[in-house]
């Protein structure tokens, strides 16, 4: 049996090389054998809409204001949030906003205090 590594997407244990590419035939998936490498190590970066980058226990400030889904109240533009939660998925922030309650936000709407 080869090592290759599973399926950064799925999970898959089934992958295979074409050629310099690994892919997986359960969720179609190509990446480079390099990148799967240097991923594990790295991590995943998280940046703000002006590009500098996150980490847990910030303060950002929101920069568009965002209607709350299910609600008719809106994240005003201005809007200072402390001690954010870097979490993975859609919404790259968890965090908690005064009058508002628990909330996850999009890193492209918000920019680094």
């Amino acid at each position: 049996m080869s090592n290759l590594p599973a399926c950064p997407q799925c999970g898959s244990e089934y992958t295979y090389e074409d050629g310099t590419m690994l892919i997986c035939p359960e969720c179609a998936h190509e990446w480079s054998a390099n990148d799967s490498e240097s991923t594990e190590s790295e991590g995943k970066v998280i940046r703000d809409a002006n590009g500098n980058e996150l980490q847990d226990g910030d303060t950002v400030t929101v920069i568009k204001d965002l209607k709350v889904k299910g609600s008719s109240s809106v994240v005003k533009v201005g809007t200072k949030v402390k001690n954010i939660r870097l979490v993975d998925g859609d919404h790259d922030i968890d965090c908690k906003i005064d009058g508002i309650g628990a909330m996850k936000l999009k890193s492209e709407f918000v920019k680094k205090v």
